[in-house]
């Protein structure tokens, strides 16, 4: 039986195609022809990518269906009319999970580099399969782990029964679909009683502090009532270190290559999750220490004098939290936003929050609104956004060399669009 994936380079399905393939089960998959970077995994294991296709679809097969397309998509309805067994993303993921211990990382922000740092700690442990949204994967067929992002657009995270489940935070996104934070509050709270051992969740969130749940909730964060608690943070050369303390007990120092609150709250919730189940401390300090991180998060390069930054930012929380850990990395250095934002739906709801994390920056360029295909344009436009901010300018992939008139700046390449083809011309025209 052959394992074909309809929409295989999509941030989760690439990894899910990559674990099947570690377990030595047979797997395609097709998309379109656009390059996109969760594709070169996918490459690099000689997993067969199609054109989409009718004809990619036989009997013996059992399809995996992306959520970005839709019920009529050519493939399905083959798969349909030769009653080829075909499952949505989430409920195959949720169905594969409970074959491991599982724990699932949920959020607003922060699944994904907590989940590469979880995963980054448990390999070096146990035999641990992991799905990371970045689009990487990976199989262990003797897996006693499997560490997952868990979404909450469309609800698709009730699909998921996890043994833990991590949860960030709770914040109002996917305006279109969610109707307000009290909706997004709700979907968190039926996923807190489909949890069978326990929840790590973060106790600077006041939201998720009104969670009620069958199982115990362990908080993490700053103050004096979370369970697991960081203090004395510092930023140095090497990253940031702090002191961690359970039930008020000194716990362990510890330092991670990352910069920002965000960073250190994300390695509370793993270091939760390792103590829960008696990682040793050693090995979770080492692990901690070398965490090379995720693609797209924060991902650095050096360019001539400058710094170029490509992050998943598209959220006013993440693109404030971006700028100030690329402040707090580089104080000396001018911090200049080049924004894409993502849908017009979000960009809408947030117009006025966007213009305030984005003026953290010393200066501002937008990029024109990534259009999603599952929306409505709408009379916005990317100047509603630059009439609030300040001397923002508007950047278009044909004119990005009024970026060099920056030297030895931080170029802070941010969205979940296609913003990295603007890094490209840049870096082309170098």
């Amino acid at each position: 039986m052959t394992y074909h994936f309809v929409g295989i380079k999509g941030s989760g399905m690439s990894p899910l195609a990559q674990i099947l393939h570690d377990m030595q089960l047979p797997v395609q998959g097709s998309d379109v022809e656009k390059r996109f970077f969760t594709q070169q995994a996918l490459e690099n294991k000689g997993i067969p990518m199609l054109p989409f296709s009718a004809d990619n679809i036989s009997e013996g097969q059992t399809v995996i269906a992306s959520n970005a397309y839709p019920d009529d998509h050519e493939e399905l309805q083959r798969a349909r009319e030769l009653g080829v067994p075909v499952y949505r993303y989430h409920h195959f993921l949720g169905t594969f999970a409970k074959n491991f211990t599982s724990i699932a990382v949920s959020g607003s922000h922060g699944k994904t580099g907590t989940t590469g740092m979880l995963a980054h700690v448990f390999k070096a442990v146990q035999s641990t399969s992991y799905l990371v949204g970045d689009g990487t994967g990976k199989g262990e067929q003797d897996s006693r782990y499997f560490l997952f992002e868990a979404c909450e657009y469309r609800r698709h995270f009730l699909s998921y029964e996890p043994d833990y489940c991590i949860m960030t935070n709770i914040d109002f996104d996917h305006p279109d679909y969610f109707r307000d934070i009290d909706d997004v509050f709700q979907a968190f709270q039926q996923m807190a009683r489909q949890v069978r051992r326990g929840i790590i969740a973060c106790g600077e969130d006041s939201l998720l502090r009104k969670l009620e749940a069958d199982v115990p909730i362990t908080y993490y964060g700053f103050d004096d009532n979370n369970e697991v608690q960081a203090r004395n943070v510092k930023p140095n050369a090497e990253g940031t270190s702090f002191d961690v303390y359970i039930q008020g007990d000194f716990y362990e120092s510890f330092i991670i290559p990352g910069y920002g609150k965000h960073n250190v709250l994300n390695a509370l919730s793993v270091i939760a999750a390792a103590h829960h189940e008696e990682v040793p401390v050693d090995i979770l300090k080492t692990q901690l220490a070398s965490f090379p991180g995720v693609q797209r998060r924060f991902t650095e390069k050096q360019f001539g004098n400058q710094i170029l930054i490509d992050d998943y930012a598209h959220h006013p929380v993440e693109i404030k939290a971006t700028i100030e850990a690329a402040k707090q990395k580089y104080p000396d250095k001018e911090v200049v936003a080049v924004f894409q934002p993502h849908t017009f739906s979000r960009t809408e709801t947030f117009l006025e929050e966007f213009a305030n994390s984005l003026q953290k920056a010393d200066t501002v360029y937008l990029c024109d609104i990534f259009s999603s295909a599952r929306e409505h344009k709408g009379n916005l436009s990317i100047t509603d956004l630059q009439k609030k901010i300040p001397l923002s300018r508007l950047i278009t992939e044909e004119d990005v060399n009024c970026l060099s008139e920056h030297p030895s700046s931080v170029l802070l390449f941010m969205g979940a669009g296609d913003i990295q083809k603007f890094q490209k011309a840049y870096e082309n025209i170098g």
